[in-house]
């Protein structure tokens, strides 16, 4: 499912208010990830926000409307939540979310870059030194000589 275009709209304006942070737009899990300072940080995820937040706030903003446990391969994700349209259509709950990823992006971890694989790098080719094999003849015979 594409992710909804508007709502992107919608976190790029609020985030563009934020002054002193860095934002960079990234295609990931499935919609458009929103990186703040290098982090990821909100992402719009089909018509959804997928929020990475406080895991130590995680119970109480469990209790908000619209919100949904993000889980991957059968184990809850606490430091991550989808926020489903009924949970920030209001403003002040939209400003509550993205407050609620601003607040916890300074301390949450970066994610490690990857290395390339080692069919990836460059590979140096160190050349080698001429042959001392003596050709036995210079003679290049033309392709209607050799018929």
């Amino acid at each position: 499912m594409p992710y909804d275009t508007d709502l992107a709209d919608r976190v790029r304006l609020h985030l563009a208010e934020v002054p002193r942070i860095k934002i960079t737009e990234k295609k990931m899990f499935r919609g458009l990830a929103f990186l703040v300072n290098g982090k990821m940080c909100v992402n719009v995820s089909g018509d959804n926000l997928m929020c990475r937040i406080d895991p130590e706030r995680y119970e109480i903003v469990s209790k908000r409307k619209g919100f949904k446990p993000m889980v991957m391969r059968g184990k809850e994700m606490k430091g991550y939540c989808y926020v489903s349209p009924d949970g920030f259509k209001a403003k002040k709950d939209f400003d509550y979310w993205l407050q609620q990823c601003l607040d916890f992006n300074p301390s949450a971890k970066a994610s490690k870059k990857k290395r390339p694989s080692v069919d990836a790098m460059p590979v140096k080719v160190k050349s080698s030194p001429p042959s001392k094999v003596k050709s036995t003849s210079n003679k290049v015979k033309s392709r209607s000589s050799a018929r």
